[in-house]
């Protein structure tokens, strides 16, 4: 039989955690109580008696009211049952079961030699006590005087049902208090925990609500990692750190382990339980100031996913209540984490699939190249930003292709489509030989309406051919942040001409083409908005920020600089992804024969002289059906005022 549906006998009640001895329900104990003493005093004015109010509990009988009696009652206030040892286990013999044996054993204690006693009893007929008469000399009580005292025990046991029902109204509003905030702890979790992003945010989450209302002092999450137990540091609060190991096998006797591993509870509520934790942990709750703690399991499927430490500075016991909370709590934390690793392994696959998408550097003679992504931090983390740098095949002056690009878009789709501009935008200038970048441009826009492709965004697109003097950047820009030019003594140059975004819904624009020369010791920078725009932030500022840093440090190496320039500009919490690309001249003799290498159709490295040609010219690139003795290149070259 369970026991809770275990039958006790004896008109006494058994020991319950969930119901207390009467005295500990109304707050007596055993000391003198103002109305216990009232009525002892009346008891014994009217039998003439010593008189003592006796409340029964399971091993001994406090005595809150006396009269008549000297020491050493007046000071113990209590008179012990006796036990007796059966297989080495106390208990306490018939007194306890039976009241009236028990009051009689009491009587006796107080020396008396004849004692009448009245039982104090509840609205369901149990004992809670006795009045107890008693006299040391025989003694034969009247009718009078059994009634006398029976009339008062009756007085007697109102006040102490009444004082019973007061603390057990308070106790109601107390239990409803606490089932409300915890109720308020569930949702505020809940809410809490469903908007966090990764898994410092769920023990951030987590740690700020169970302190506020449970009074813990720490707040660990350990995570299962393969055959290990890590823990999820936090930057921002490294406090308590070192009660836990940052990571301990998952098979190890750790408390944290067995309780990811088992699924169970772990409760260390004192001293005694400290002091039978392995070394390592005891010395860490010493060294910590630890006094307590709970390692809380949390649940996804059958296997161990993270356990959740709680610690207390002072002993701590949990109830039945607080044990349930925990295990609610313990699911929202357990499908945060859940969540929060499938999101993980998707935006790895994703930014792996985009990393792939993103080309690698080639090395040309003559330049120094560098590009930088940063992925966004927020939301899906991934997004439409690219570079690109190709040398054109068939363009036997060795000209370079550069393009930065933003898709529109902050999810998986915009990544997708990234890669298929990028894709489409390299055939296009394979299929337009000794075209500029306008065209290829108006060819990738034909292609992204004929094919229903639905990419939209912006993109500046170049080519950088190799001079005498230098190298001729020719480029179109569809809507983009203009790139910047900072001169090898440090002059900045905004190359902000640009026509509209690309758009399969809007006209195709005439495309304009504009050229400058880049003298050695220059440095083009390229990027994405990403880099200057920010929420409730003026973008003029960052762009000038920019332009400072670009003109600052034209003697770092590129990688240095780009690295510089994000790190001032983004910060970790950036919404948007970012994309910065970087062509450097090299400092040398312009009157030299520059070669240039590019790679040849059998990816052999091939070098052709470049061409002297020195001229800053725009043009505007309109598509149009060839007209008799038009030369149907398809547009017309027009000089930019």
């Amino acid at each position: 039989m369970d026991n809770d549906e275990a039958v006790y006998g004896g008109s006494t009640r058994p020991p319950n955690p969930e119901n207390p001895p009467l005295s500990e329900r109304i707050g007596l104990d055993a000391e003198p109580d103002e109305s216990m003493e009232c009525f002892a005093s009346l008891a014994t004015y009217l039998l003439q008696a010593p008189v003592a109010v006796s409340l029964a509990e399971e091993d001994r009988h406090i005595l809150p009211g006396l009269a008549g009696l000297g020491e050493p009652w007046a000071s113990a206030r209590q008179v012990p049952l006796p036990h007796t040892e059966v297989s080495d286990t106390p208990s306490l013999d018939g007194l306890a079961q039976d009241p009236f044996a028990s009051v009689a054993h009491v009587a006796r204690a107080l020396g008396a030699h004849t004692w009448i006693a009245a039982p104090l009893t509840d609205v369901d007929g149990t004992i809670l006590g006795f009045v107890l008469a008693i006299d040391t000399a025989t003694r034969i009580w009247g009718e009078r005087e059994r009634e006398a005292l029976g009339e008062l025990a009756h007085l007697c046991a109102a006040e102490l049902i009444l004082r019973l029902r007061v603390e057990e109204n308070a106790k109601a509003r107390t239990q409803a208090r606490r089932a409300y905030d915890r109720s308020l702890l569930l949702m505020r979790t809940a809410e809490e925990l469903a908007g966090t992003t990764d898994l410092t945010l769920i023990r951030r989450a987590a740690k700020t609500l169970i302190t506020r209302d449970l009074g813990t002092v720490l707040v660990e999450l350990m995570l299962v990692e393969g055959k290990l137990l890590r823990r999820v540091s936090d930057p921002e609060d490294p406090s308590h750190a070192a009660a836990t190991d940052a990571e301990c096998a998952l098979n190890s006797d750790r408390p944290e382990a067995y309780a990811a591993r088992t699924g169970t509870i772990v409760e260390v509520p004192d001293a005694a339980a400290i002091e039978g934790l392995p070394p390592e942990v005891r010395s860490a709750f010493h060294r910590t100031g630890l006094a307590g703690a709970v390692f809380l399991p949390l649940p996804v499927g059958p296997a161990p996913v993270a356990t959740l430490v709680l610690g207390w500075d002072v002993p701590h016991e949990m109830d039945v209540a607080e044990r349930a909370l925990l295990r609610s709590l313990a699911e929202y934390a357990a499908r945060a984490v859940e969540r929060v690793s499938y999101v993980a392994g998707r935006v790895q696959a994703a930014h792996a699939m985009q990393k792939a998408m993103l080309p690698e550097i080639p090395h040309i003679e003559g330049l120094e190249i560098e590009a930088l992504y940063r992925p966004a931090a927020l939301g899906a983390t991934v997004g439409g930003d690219w570079y690109d740098v190709y040398p054109l095949i068939d363009d036997e002056s060795g000209t370079l292709a550069i393009t930065v690009g933003d898709i529109t878009g902050h999810d998986l789709q915009a990544a997708i489509f990234m890669g298929q501009v990028r894709t489409m935008l390299r055939q296009a200038d394979l299929d337009h030989p000794g075209h500029g970048p306008a065209r290829v441009l108006a060819a990738l826009e034909r292609a992204n309406r004929d094919l229903d492709l639905g990419a939209s965004g912006t993109l500046v697109h170049a080519h950088l051919k190799p001079l005498t003097e230098g190298w001729l950047l020719t480029w179109t820009n569809a809507g983009h942040m203009w790139p910047l030019v900072a001169s090898a003594d440090g002059r900045i140059e905004r190359l902000n001409e640009h026509d509209p975004l690309f758009h399969p819904d809007l006209p195709v624009p005439p495309r304009t083409e504009h050229r400058l020369l880049l003298e050695p010791g220059s440095t083009l920078l390229m990027f994405t908005d990403g880099l200057v725009e920010h929420r409730d932030q003026d973008m003029d500022t960052f762009l000038a920020h920019t332009e400072h840093m670009l003109s600052a440090g034209r003697d770092r190496p590129l990688t240095e600089l780009l690295r510089w320039i994000i790190e001032e500009n983004v910060s970790e919490v950036r919404e948007d992804d970012v994309a910065l690309l970087a062509v450097r001249l090299k400092d040398e003799d312009p009157a030299a024969e520059r070669h240039v290498r590019v790679a040849g159709s059998d990816h052999r490295s091939q070098y052709v002289t470049a061409p002297r040609e020195a001229e800053r010219t725009s043009f505007a690139y309109l598509p149009r059906t060839p007209s008799a003795g038009s030369s149907g290149k398809g547009f017309h070259r027009a000089r930019r005022s």
